[in-house]
Parts: structure tokens; sequence; C-alpha cells
């Protein structure tokens, strides 16, 4: 995953995480829902789960963009964070994993129910299976929304390879697609891996990609 992250670090391409240019589908739709019926929730507390590249960082800046809140990632939570989280409304923890403070963490949490904040929590796995070792963290884990965005269906699929090729400017006909949808992985990261390889391919050659081109990548 670190080999597949550099690469798509040598992508000039723009990220807009603008609501419309998220596509909702079976694999999705309950996370999208969710963000999308906010400030009608059960509770306070919401976390998406899912595979890395699975699109809960949009998620995170469509709610950022409806409910004034302050994106953080995981790892630069320290002490001097809260005098920040106290400017917002809202908070997202972005890539959230179990090797951290956990003090500090319980303490935002505390941060949310004093101050009446909502917050959404991005994760690989479900917080209310993280081992942690306080028990008060534990238990509030436990009381949670929980949503997971699950593996890629072939209508997201088909629509993730159409815009990353359409922003690429790589042209492939539809019949092609929907061989690659057909073959590839049902994996966010195999995805995008595909897709950084057809794109360097396509810059390399300069030249339209062909069926025999796509068989030899996949």
């Amino acid at each position: 995953m670190r080999e597949l992250n550099q690469l798509l670090l040598g992508l000039d391409h723009k990220k807009n995480f603008n609501e419309h240019d998220f596509y909702v589908s079976k694999s999705n739709y309950y996370a999208f829902n969710i963000i999308d019926k906010w400030p009608k929730w059960e509770k306070k507390i919401l976390n998406i789960f899912g595979e890395k590249l699975s699109g809960k960082t949009h998620l995170a800046n469509i709610f950022k963009s409806k409910t004034n809140a302050i994106i953080i990632d995981a790892k630069d939570i320290n002490d001097e964070i809260f005098k920040k989280l106290k400017m917002f409304e809202n908070i997202v923890i972005d890539n959230f994993e179990s090797n951290y403070d956990e003090k500090l963490i319980y303490s935002i949490f505390n941060l949310v129910d004093q101050d009446n904040k909502y917050m959404m929590i991005n994760s690989i796995f479900p917080i209310n299976e993280t081992k942690f070792e306080l028990p008060d963290l534990i238990s509030r884990s436990k009381n949670c929304l929980s949503v997971k965005i699950d593996n890629p269906d072939d209508d997201l699929i088909f629509a993730l390879i159409l815009k990353n090729f359409s922003d690429r400017q790589i042209k492939v006909e539809k019949k092609i697609i929907e061989f690659i949808v057909n073959r590839i992985d049902r994996s966010y990261s195999k995805i995008y891996e595909f897709i950084y390889k057809v794109d360097e391919l396509s810059l390399k050659k300069k030249k339209p990609i062909n069926l025999k081109t796509i068989k030899e990548i996949l």
C-alpha cells in the first residue's frame, strides 16, 4: 500500500471533494445517506469504516462543507489540538488507527459531549472492535453510529474508472471499460493501482489504449 500511495502522489491531478462528484452506489449508499441526513443522527459520533481509498475522506469533506467541521488527521492529535477543536462546530478525525494516545482520544469524545458537537471518525476497521485499554474509551467507542463502506460493486467500479480516465484525458471505449469491470479485483487499492498503470503507459506511448494493452496491465 505504501508503494501505491507513492505512485498516486506522482499523479498531478487535483482532488475534487465536491458532493456532486461523489458517485453513490450500493457499496457506499448508507455512508453517504447518513452524511446527507445530518443533523438527524441517532448519536453524536459517527464511525465510517472501509478499505483505504474507498471514499471516506471525500465524505469527510462533504461533511465539513455542510457542518463547519474541522478535519484533522489522527496522527496530528496532541495536547495543542484542543484549542483549535474548540473553534469549530464539529470534528472529523481522518485515518484513525488504534496506536494513539487513548487519553487524548477520550478527551475529544468528552469535548464533543460538553460542547454539543458532532464528530465523524474515519477508519479502516470499526472503532467499536478496537482493543482499547482505557475502559471508558472502550465504552464510548461502542456507543457510536457505525457504517461500513463495502467493496466496490460493478456500477461503482465503472464510474471510478470512467471518471479517472476522463480526468486524465485517456480515451477508452465503453466496451473496454466493461471488460475491465468484469475482470479487475474488487478492491479500491487495486482499482487505483490499475488506473495509475494505464495513465503511466498512456503518457509513455502517447497513443490510445487498446484492449491488448488493458489485458497486459490486468
